[in-house]
């Protein structure tokens, strides 16, 4: 399996943009000329733009909505999306959270402007007729990171829609489009960031990536124990509380890979992997990089999955109990009945040997009495009931990942 073994913390995004915002950007579009000059970088502009987080594909939508006043690096001094992607002819819509006192929105290039306003609700709209890369800033907390930028049309690896991800993300509310990657080599999924008010997210929860890249996703230590495991099975990390703690996959084929934190799942703890410019839905199948699945697997393909950690043994010790439990008490009562169906056969058989028929007999209470099957079912209500307990303990006090996270 593509894992850090060492399991020693990685630098986090925004320190890989600080040391080198070119790296980090390496293909996305970044001059505020028209589309001759859309092989270059943002050119650092984000470097100080604690909510950036790639440029979000809204492709194929008429009309974006940016927010105006939303949370960057502690203060509501961002746009949201800090970076999109829009067709030739679409216009974006700017609204104010009427957080963070007055904003404006003021184009480098001179291109557009807004009027100040700090009003909840407040609009200001532009439509992009021409592509380019289109910087702009709130002039009074510029110094602050207020910074952000439309991309209009496509990149180096050309303008695709966003994929149809089937109702994936329905109950998944940080997700916000799929963030545009593609150009770098590596790239970092964030684990347990927020989702909805609780640490139970990916972030970017979608990513779009070039063939052959590598997806890094980093834990924060942040909502109890998270995995990262494919709809398709085509990679899975171990199940992991620790901050800084990393995972690796390399993405060697198109196709959009669907994957899950598995105790989280029911809590919308769900992203995908765009690999490549594909703009239909999920399960990608599988891409061949699945090594810890070759190793476990048998010459038929078949493999047997074995518990990594505590919780997983936890699990498998209780729903092993329990099968024992009740296959102990189906058991005692299959003999209880077998030997009933014995004692009714000889009886039976008693009589028409019999040549008088005599008073009938009598059958004592004390003749249907079973030890070993009471014993039997006695046994195994016990260990049911005693793997409940202990079950429940563990659900309660030890404060793993749960049912219900």
């Amino acid at each position: 399996m593509e894992q850090n073994g060492d399991r020693q913390p990685r630098p986090t995004r925004r320190r890989f943009l600080a040391a080198g915002g070119v790296a980090a950007t390496g293909a996305l579009l970044g001059a505020t000329a028209p589309a001759a000059a859309q092989s270059s970088t943002f050119d650092g502009w984000f470097d100080d733009v604690d909510n950036y987080d790639g440029v979000v594909d809204r492709t194929g939508q008429d009309e974006v909505t940016v927010e105006v006043g939303v949370d960057n690096g502690g203060q509501p001094y961002g746009f949201g999306p800090a970076a999109v992607r829009i067709d030739p002819g679409a216009t974006v819509v700017w609204e104010w959270t009427g957080r963070g006192s007055s904003h404006n929105v003021v184009a480098e290039d001179g291109s557009f402007e807004s009027d100040l306003s700090a009003e909840e609700g407040y609009t200001f709209s532009h439509t992009f007729e021409s592509e380019g890369t289109f910087k702009y800033v709130c002039t009074p907390h510029q110094s602050l990171g207020m910074k952000g930028a439309v991309v209009v049309g496509g990149s180096d690896g050309g303008s695709v829609s966003e994929p149809d991800y089937g109702g994936w993300f329905d109950d998944v509310s940080n997700y916000d489009g799929t963030v545009d990657q593609r150009g770098q080599s590596e790239v970092t999924v964030e684990v347990g960031v927020d989702n909805g008010g609780q640490p139970y997210g990916f972030g970017p929860a979608a990513v779009r990536i070039d063939p052959g890249a590598t997806v890094v996703w980093e834990w924060t230590g942040r909502g109890s124990s998270h995995n990262v495991v494919a709809e398709d099975g085509s990679f899975e990390s171990d199940l992991s509380a620790e901050e800084g703690y990393t995972f690796s996959h390399t993405f060697e084929n198109e196709g959009v890979f669907e994957y899950v934190c598995t105790p989280h799942q029911s809590l919308g703890m769900k992203g995908a992997i765009v690999v490549g410019a594909v703009g239909g839905g999920g399960g990608g199948g599988g891409d061949g990089g699945g090594e810890a699945e070759t190793e476990a697997a048998g010459n038929d393909g078949f493999s047997v999955p074995m518990p990594s950690d505590f919780v997983g043994w936890l699990a498998t010790l209780f729903g092993g109990g329990t099968a024992l439990a009740v296959g102990s008490v189906l058991g005692a009562e299959s003999y209880t009945a077998y030997r009933e169906h014995q004692r009714n056969e000889r009886a039976y058989t008693g009589e028409q040997a019999t040549e008088a028929v005599g008073a009938e007999p009598v059958e004592e209470i004390d003749g249907d009495y079973d030890p070993v099957g009471t014993a039997a079912l006695v046994a195994g209500y016990f260990v049911l009931i005693a793997l409940l307990w202990v079950f429940m303990y563990f659900v309660e006090f030890v404060g793993g990942p749960t049912i219900t996270g």
